[in-house]
């Protein structure tokens, strides 16, 4: 269970750098465009805050790829918790579609991790 809780939250740590890349280089691209179903003048004109969103984003998949490299379940547990919040917080603010995008695999990951958590590490 433990190895398929890792490749869980790896998958997350890769989904948050895909998310940064793209609020970070492609908001006010053909790309964004495309992804967020705005007109481009909107885009160009909140290319900041996307591009702060973005670093949010990244420092979410370190967080992760930190916890992975050290194995503390609790840090997974944690990163993975701001995960799901800021993918419910998102999916009622922004678009709904953040919540399957970014809340569910990082709830099933946060899931996944309680389960394979040592009982002596869960207390």
């Amino acid at each position: 269970m433990s190895r398929v809780a890792n490749i869980m939250v790896g998958l997350v740590a890769l989904l948050h750098v895909g998310f940064m890349v793209l609020e970070m280089f492609f908001w006010d691209h053909a790309v964004g465009e495309r992804v967020f179903e705005l007109p481009r003048e909107v885009l160009h004109s909140s290319a900041a805050l996307a591009a702060n969103q973005g670093l949010y984003n990244g420092f979410l998949a370190a967080g992760l790829a930190w916890a992975l490299v050290t194995g503390k379940h609790e840090v997974k547990l944690s990163v993975l918790g701001c995960v799901v919040v800021a993918g419910v917080f998102g999916a009622f603010t922004a678009k709904f579609s953040i919540l399957f995008m970014q809340a569910m695999p990082g709830l099933l990951a946060l899931v996944l991790v309680r389960m394979s958590t040592p009982r002596t590490q869960a207390r």
